[in-house]
């Protein structure tokens, strides 16, 4: 199984980026998929995640401004972020726990994808 992202660039301070994360493989059924971001310096921080009923959590600093979807038929999440800001620069990552064909449950992760908001 593997997590592909894709997204990230860079945008000036207000502006959009659409992330989207792709699982591929001997996938049974996805429960949670999520975005989690590091910037410089700093831990890796939850942004946003979704069930695989549509229920969904942000983090404060994210709340308001993004919004997390995903395609249970095409097993992709999104990160549609809006009203960027510089603090909003880190590489993010896609995460996903997946039921493998085995009947196992795994977490995977992406391998990350840079967003840098400039000023």
């Amino acid at each position: 199984v593997q997590l592909q992202a894709c997204g990230g660039g860079l945008v000036q301070s207000g502006g959009s980026l659409r992330l989207s994360c792709a699982a591929s493989g001997s996938i049974s059924s996805i429960n949670v998929m999520g975005w989690h971001r590091q910037a410089p310096g700093k831990q890796r921080e939850l942004v946003a995640r979704i069930l695989s009923g549509g229920s969904t959590y942000y983090s404060d600093s994210v709340k308001g401004r993004s919004t997390i979807s995903r395609d249970n038929a095409k097993n992709t999440v999104y990160l549609q972020m809006n009203s960027l800001k510089p603090e909003d620069t880190a590489v993010y990552f896609c995460s996903a726990q997946i039921k493998v064909s085995s009947g196992r449950i795994y977490a995977y992760w992406g391998q990350g994808t840079l967003v840098t908001v400039s000023s």
